[in-house]
């Protein structure tokens, strides 16, 4: 199953450069980085990044990330993947710009 992670383009950077991230500054306060499955992500997209251009969603293979991911509760109780350690650019299957559209964010058809 993929999940998947929306970045702002600075974070995007930061990701490429490094190899690897602690996530967006929410991931760090809250201490681990949050992801969606596809029906979250345009959800996630419209509460968290409303407005903001430049954007990145990025997929990565649940199964994949091992015991560090753990999927918890949050809006509405629904389950959400949590990944408890960094953001590795190697378990990153592929990145694609978000564009914003009239206020927006378009996804990917087919997401899955």
């Amino acid at each position: 199953m993929q999940i998947y992670k929306i970045l702002r383009g600075p974070e995007w950077a930061e990701l490429r450069s490094a190899q690897q991230s602690a996530g967006a500054p929410i991931d760090v306060a809250d201490g681990y980085v949050h992801f969606s499955t596809a029906a979250q992500a345009a959800e996630t997209a419209a509460k968290h990044f409303a407005g903001v251009d430049e954007l990145m969603l990025l997929a990565l293979e649940a199964d994949a990330l091992g015991d560090a991911l753990k999927w918890e509760p949050s809006r509405g109780g629904a389950l959400f993947p949590h990944l408890y350690g960094p953001l590795r650019l190697a378990d990153v299957l592929w990145a694609q710009p978000l564009p914003l559209v009239d206020g927006v964010h378009q996804f990917p058809a087919g997401l899955e």
